[in-house]
C-alpha cells in the first residue's frame, strides 16, 4: 500500500513538471512562431475608425496604424486578415491569427480564452436612434419598450442581454456594428446599441448617418479596448506591452489617436 502511494505521488509529481514546461514551452513557442516567421497576422472587422477602408479601398484605422507602428518596434510584419467575428476565438487558437486588434472589449469571461495587452482605449455602449424621435428614448425604461439591435456577440448585445430592465426587449441581432445603424434609419430597429468610438465616427454631418443621434447621458456598459492574443502567450505579452509604452512615450500613439479623433478615449497612462 505504502509502494503503491509513493508511486502515485511520483507520478503526479513528475505530471506537473511535465505540464509546467508543456506550458513554459508553449509560451515561449508562440512569440517564437510569431517572430521566426516575422510576421503577426491580425484579425480585424471592419469598424471605423478602428480598422474600415478608405475611399481608394486602403485599410486605415486607429487599430490598423496602432498595429502597423507596434510591428515595427518589434521589427516584424503586420498581414491583416478580415476575420468572421463570431469564429474569432477559433481563428486564434488554430493559428489563422496571431491576434484579435480590432476594438475588442475586455471582459471577465474573455479573460478565461485570451491574454490582454494593456488597455488602450476607454469606451462605452450608447444607444442610437432617428434624431426625429430623439425625445421618445431618453431613459433605459424607454429602450425596454422600443425594438432593439446590436452586432452578434458584441459588446452591446452583452449590454442589452446583462440589464435587467432590457433582457426581456424586442431585440434583433445583426452581423456587424453598420448593419444596427442600418436597421434604425430604415426604421426596421428604433435603437442600436453600439460602440461610441463607432458611433462618434459614423455620425458626423454629412456622413450617411447624420439623421441619426446619439442619445446623450444613457451610457450602457464602460468599458477597456486591449489587443486579445492566444491564452497562456507571456511572452508575446510581454514585447508587445513594452513597444505600446514606447510608442506612447515618444509620443507617436497620441499622433494616431488624435489623427482619429480618439486623443480623449484614450487610456490615461498612456497619454
Amino acid at each position: 500500500m505504502k509502494k503503491t502511494t509513493k508511486a502515485l505521488s511520483l507520478f503526479f509529481a513528475l505530471l506537473m513538471v511535465v505540464l509546467s514546461f508543456a506550458a513554459c514551452s508553449s509560451s515561449k513557442e508562440d512569440w517564437e512562431y510569431i517572430e521566426n516567421r516575422k510576421k503577426m497576422v491580425i484579425g480585424y472587422t471592419l469598424f471605423q475608425p478602428m480598422n474600415y477602408k478608405d475611399d481608394d479601398g486602403k485599410l486605415v484605422g486607429f487599430d490598423t496604424e496602432f498595429a502597423e507602428a507596434v510591428c515595427a518596434e518589434l521589427a516584424i510584419t503586420p498581414e491583416f486578415v478580415q476575420i468572421n467575428w463570431d469564429t474569432k476565438t477559433t481563428e486564434l487558437k488554430s493559428k489563422k491569427i496571431d491576434a484579435i486588434w480590432n476594438g475588442f472589449t475586455v471582459t471577465e469571461e474573455r479573460k478565461k480564452e485570451f491574454d490582454f495587452s494593456v488597455p488602450y482605449v476607454v469606451n462605452k455602449q450608447v444607444a442610437v436612434v432617428k434624431k426625429e424621435r430623439a425625445d421618445e428614448f431618453k431613459t433605459i425604461e424607454n429602450l425596454a419598450t422600443a425594438k432593439l439591435t446590436a452586432e452578434t456577440k458584441s459588446a452591446g448585445e452583452s449590454a442589452i442581454q446583462g440589464d435587467e430592465k432590457l433582457k426581456d426587449a424586442d431585440y434583433i441581432s445583426v452581423e456587424f456594428q453598420t448593419d444596427a445603424l442600418l436597421e434604425v434609419k430604415s426604421g426596421t430597429s428604433d435603437v442600436a446599441v453600439i460602440d461610441y468610438t463607432m458611433a462618434k465616427s459614423m455620425l458626423s454631418e454629412g456622413s450617411d448617418y447624420s439623421d441619426l443621434m446619439i442619445v446623450e447621458g444613457l451610457e450602457l456598459s464602460p468599458e477597456e479596448y486591449a489587443v486579445g492574443f492566444r491564452k497562456d502567450s507571456p511572452v508575446t505579452l510581454e514585447k508587445v506591452n513594452a513597444a505600446i509604452e514606447t510608442l506612447a512615450e515618444s509620443g507617436k500613439l497620441g499622433e494616431i489617436a488624435a489623427k482619429y479623433n480618439l486623443g480623449e478615449e484614450l487610456a490615461d497612462n498612456l497619454k
